[in-house]
């Protein structure tokens, strides 16, 4: 298993995340994506949009604003109940999510601060984790208003303007991706738990006599996405069917698909049936009417909504997790990312065999040219020697090595090396 601290250090060191705001010091609970860590997260959100949208007949995709009208937040109780338990250390004022510290944090006498060691705490209070501002001109309570802590209600506030436009057949899902901000007090575990962070979610709208069989149909889809589709090994993933005692307010069941990262087994995703929670909600705060009326008939009905919730940031961070791997090659140490084919931010780099020779620099940028129109994800280099080169794609994930060297002068043939197992062939450039 990885350790955290080594898959950090290849994310700075090769460009995948930096602190953000690192040039000033950083600013905690945010990251900034380099090149390739934008390539890796856009392919796994690229995938994610076609597995669940683009392949599928009953998804449609909505797109919401960050800043929507605060009663949105009322209507799904946010503003009321979507907060953390905080606790301060009087002795050095940090502050920490006192479950965090403590399971049953009603009493925190025998608990140390983490910080500081000493134990002396403030009572424990509920702090809510919405970012506010304010639009317009004026800063007074009539201009509040609150960056998204979830993209789900932009898809609830749009399910009407859907049925009204689309009239999708029952059940049917909407889907969103996009930015959400949590004033997290304890941003921990590099992007795992941030600030800002990306989201991708699914509201599954139902007749409610079949939420059942819906459920167990997306709970099946979700593991073909992590394992099958982005690479996720089966015994890495695991299911935790949430204790009706731990259920969210709005929740009748929860399954916690959980993943083996390097801090220890973790939720990476949730599939909840939110029963017509959210709509019922919807339509008391807004006066208007959510009712389904079902095809064919005169069934009307509020649908019951299954979802499946995804963090971006926490799918990234499981790929880099279960492909970081340090091995031997002929007595010397490697690192390698054997991400898979679809995930690789480059399918192949292009390298002359030396970048002093002119005519091997030439005949690889053609090389190089025709890959690129082909494949579009293909990256040149030429700096060090060919073993550096070999190192430096093995650690950021590229699958092939293509070299062209002075026998491709004379029959058109490059080394295509491999990845995973460093094996060389000789291939036709019209074959590759």
């Amino acid at each position: 298993m990885a350790r955290l601290e080594d898959i950090v250090s290849l994310c700075k060191r090769r460009g995948f995340v930096w602190q953000g705001s690192e040039v000033y010091g950083g600013q905690a609970g945010t990251w900034d994506w380099g090149p390739l860590g934008v390539a890796l997260k856009r392919k796994v959100m690229g995938e994610w949009w076609k597995f669940w949208v683009e392949d599928r007949e009953d998804m449609y995709g909505v797109d919401a604003a960050i800043i929507m009208n605060p009663k949105t937040w009322v209507a799904s109780g946010h503003t009321k109940t979507f907060s953390d338990p905080l606790v301060e250390c009087k002795d050095c004022h940090n502050r920490f999510r006192a479950d965090k510290l403590k399971a049953d944090y009603s009493d925190l006498s025998d608990t140390k601060c983490p910080n500081c060691g000493k134990v002396d705490w403030t009572e424990v209070r509920a702090f809510n984790m919405m970012f506010e501002t304010h639009v317009g001109a004026v800063q007074d309570e009539t201009s509040v208003a609150y960056l998204r802590p979830e993209t789900a209600q932009g898809i609830f506030t749009n399910y009407r303007n859907v049925v009204d436009t689309m009239y999708p057949d029952l059940p049917f899902g909407l889907a969103q991706m996009g930015k959400a901000f949590r004033n997290e007090i304890s941003p921990r575990d590099f992007v795992f738990r941030s600030r800002e962070f990306e989201q991708m979610e699914i509201e599954y709208f139902v007749d409610p006599e079949t939420w059942e069989e819906n459920f167990e149909k997306l709970l099946k889809d979700c593991h073909e996405f992590l394992e099958g589709v982005i690479g996720l090994p089966a015994e890495m993933v695991h299911e935790l069917d949430v204790p009706k005692d731990e259920l969210a307010h709005y929740s009748k069941r929860t399954i916690d698909i959980e993943f083996d990262y390097p801090v220890g087994r973790e939720e990476l995703m949730g599939l909840a049936y939110r029963t017509d929670f959210d709509l019922s909600n919807v339509a008391r705060e807004s006066g208007k009417n959510m009712e389904y009326i079902m095809k064919g008939g005169d069934k009307r009905l509020v649908p019951h909504v299954i979802e499946p919730s995804f963090g971006v940031e926490r799918l990234v961070m499981a790929v880099l997790s279960a492909a970081y791997v340090e091995d031997e090659v002929n007595g010397e140490k490697r690192i390698v990312l054997k991400l898979p084919e679809n995930l690789a931010p480059y399918k192949y780099c292009v390298s002359p065999l030396l970048k002093n020779k002119p005519e091997l620099v030439a005949k690889a940028r053609e090389v190089y040219g025709v890959l690129r129109q082909k494949y579009g994800n293909v990256t040149w280099d030429d700096s060090g020697n060919i073993g550096k080169r070999y190192r430096k794609q093995d650690e950021i994930g590229t699958p092939k090595c293509v070299v062209v060297d002075f026998d491709t002068l004379e029959d058109g043939t490059v080394t295509v090396r491999n990845r995973d197992t460093t094996g060389q062939i000789r291939v036709k450039i019209e074959e590759i």
